[in-house]
């Protein structure tokens, strides 16, 4: 019988889910399509049933990388620097803040807006590329720590600020340019939405034998 660090048996701790308010902990039950769980004691959401979501996760990731890619290859803004129009990326915007002394303004925008948004996303193909084919990557549990660690800096409406903030800023010197950026932003923001309603607790459901995966797949549609 596989145990985990501390010398339990995984099988016995597989079903559990603690509640991330309180710390209460509860067996895992299945739940139908559309359900949610929440904890008795506070009445915090414990984890929704998932199964349809997960099934499209990693195309959503997929797409969203590639929409992402995208937004940042392509010019966004159009900048007047001492009389010279030139057209720049996000990135390049981030890069005129810091050349007009908004250091932390640029640092805070990058964070929000490539950064941690990215970072999610690469992390998030490096775990569901290998379950996809029921093979557990290595580091599993420090990547998921790692996903709910940054996922507030990653958030829709931190993302969407940050886009702002760098418009706002550059606005005595800059407009938008509504091209391919500015449409794969907005389409970006959508399949982000639908990516980061699942929570990446659910993962370790998922981490289960072809067999186990199959059977749920099966009693799930």
């Amino acid at each position: 019988m596989a145990h985990d660090d501390t010398g339990a048996p995984t099988d016995a701790l597989h079903g559990l889910v603690a509640c991330e308010y309180c710390d209460a902990v509860y067996q895992r039950a299945e739940l139908a399509r559309g359900e949610r769980a929440v904890c008795l004691r506070c009445g915090g959401q414990l984890y929704r049933e998932s199964t349809r979501t997960y099934r499209h996760l990693l195309p959503l990731v997929i797409t969203a990388l590639i929409l992402f890619l995208i937004s940042n290859a392509f010019p966004i803004v159009e900048m007047d620097l001492k009389g010279v129009r030139t057209q720049t990326t996000l990135l390049g915007a981030v890069q005129a803040l810091y050349a007009d002394h908004m250091a932390l303004v640029a640092a805070l925008v990058f964070i929000t807006t490539i950064l941690f948004p990215l970072s999610e996303m690469l992390m998030m193909v490096y775990l569901l590329v290998p379950m996809s084919v029921h093979r557990m990557p290595a580091g599993f549990d420090r990547i998921v720590r790692g996903i709910r660690q940054t996922r507030p800096w990653g958030m829709i409406e931190v993302f969407m600020i940050g886009v702002l903030v760098t418009l706002v800023k550059l606005s005595s010197m800059a407009q938008v340019l509504p091209g391919i950026a500015l449409w794969s932003f907005g389409a970006l923001v959508v399949v982000l939405a639908a990516m980061l309603s699942f929570d990446p607790r659910d993962l370790w459901h998922y981490l289960e034998s072809p067999q186990e995966a199959e059977a749920t797949d099966g009693a799930s549609r």
